[in-house]
């Protein structure tokens, strides 16, 4: 069976890290952590930075940034409701031309959430 999205995304992310910090110096490593730091909890939860950065990720038509926060929504308990929502919005801003970036993070997030929407629909 074929390895998944987010399977290769991980790997591939984790190798490519390794040679970031291999070559990083003190400001990229400053930066790094300020981006990890971003999205801690403080006067918004971690939650709502998450989808914040999936917005916007979303709309700039990273995948890469879309499918790393798809993996942290579900880490945070983004139901599938909130994630909808939020691409909503990301949809209105960012135009038709995100459309093709929604059947992947659509894809995306079935894979994360390990449930295809098929079966679900058959089961209601």
């Amino acid at each position: 069976m074929p390895e998944s999205t987010i399977e290769r995304f991980k790997e591939l992310r984790e190798e490519l890290n390794k040679i970031v910090q291999d070559y990083a110096n003190r400001d990229i490593k400053r930066f790094m952590s300020i981006d990890t730091n971003a999205y801690r909890a403080g006067v918004l939860p971690s939650k709502t930075k998450e989808l914040l950065g999936l917005v916007s990720s979303f709309v700039l038509r990273c995948d890469d940034c879309v499918l790393y926060h798809l993996m942290r929504c579900n880490e945070e308990g983004v139901t599938d409701e909130e994630l909808i929502e939020a691409l909503t919005i990301g949809l209105v801003v960012g135009g038709s031309i995100t459309i093709p970036h929604l059947r992947c993070a659509l894809k995306a997030w079935d894979e994360v959430r390990k449930k295809p929407r098929e079966k679900e629909r058959r089961n209601e």
